[in-house]
């Protein structure tokens, strides 16, 4: 008995080897299936868009510049738009398969199913906003400034602290209006409006001391629209938290893989530094209030 035991050890260990050895290529080849067909989701027939074969993009109304131009997000002009097609393109998708969608801005980002792919419109990155929504990677960072009347004191303001006794003003819901309550934080109660329109109004006729908005925003209100206010100066981000804008998504959207590469490669390549150097060059020339 002992010979037949000892006889049958060699074919045991080969046939345990072959087991072992025939399972590490299965085990390779799923994998690589794996990585394959997750790419395969990032390609244009793949893609589970709102519209087979065309890429619904949201943004709000009117849109402003120099994010859009001429209240036109289709013509491609303006920052987000020039974006918009960009990410577009590295998705596969082409000028005429792009379909824009009105979305006010506090819908974008807000609980519930949406009716575009993604949307853009100078949306913040948030842990907040990330709890009913999903956001790519972010495509612009964003620094916050105060505007005011040339013939206002306040205009002259060069710290925080200057800033203090100002009548603050900025849209609901915005990185703006957190700047104002808990950077600024003024000693007036800021006053809180729907829409930028709404705060530039209040600024023109003295409503409000000053006003909050993106850079650019800024840059753009004092050179296209009130010609007798001026861009205060900006505030400086740290890098732990510097803000971005990204493309909004449905939460747990089947695209917001794809599009967040579609935004990395466009960072990676240099294409949303040019089109930040065409589009919004100005907004580097106010000076820093800490």
């Amino acid at each position: 008995m002992r010979n037949t035991v000892r006889s049958l050890l060699p074919a045991l260990f080969v046939l345990t080897l072959a087991a072992a050895t025939g399972c590490a290529p299965q085990e390779t080849t799923s994998s690589s299936d794996g990585a394959s067909a997750s790419a395969r989701t990032c390609d244009p027939g793949a893609l589970s868009t709102q519209v087979k074969g065309k890429l619904t993009v949201g943004t709000d109304k009117p849109a402003y510049a120099p994010w859009f131009q001429d209240d036109d997000p289709a013509n491609g002009k303006g920052f987000e738009s020039a974006v918009a097609y960009a990410v577009a393109k590295a998705l596969g998708y082409g000028k005429d398969q792009v379909v824009w969608q009105t979305v006010p801005f506090n819908n974008s980002f807000a609980p519930g199913r949406k009716n575009f792919d993604f949307d853009l419109n100078q949306i913040s990155i948030s842990d907040a906003r990330k709890q009913a929504v999903d956001f790519s990677s972010g495509y612009y960072d964003v620094r916050q400034a105060v505007v005011a009347l040339k013939s206002s004191p306040y205009a002259k303001a060069k710290t925080l602290a200057d800033l203090k006794g100002a009548k603050l003003g900025a849209q609901v819901s915005t990185t703006s209006l957190d700047t104002v309550n808990d950077l600024i934080k003024p000693t007036r109660q800021p006053a809180v409006f729907q829409k930028n329109d709404f705060a530039k109004s209040a600024l023109s006729n003295g409503q409000v001391d000053a006003i909050v908005v993106d850079l650019p925003t800024a840059f753009y209100i004092t050179s296209a629209e009130l010609t007798d206010a001026k861009v205060v100066g900006q505030f400086e981000n740290g890098a732990a938290d510097a803000e971005q804008f990204g493309l909004v998504l449905d939460k747990g959207s089947a695209l917001t893989s794809c599009v967040t590469r579609a935004v990395d490669g466009l960072r990676k390549d240099g294409t949303l530094a040019a089109l930040e150097k065409r589009w919004l060059s100005e907004a580097v020339d106010a000076p820093v209030l800490r």
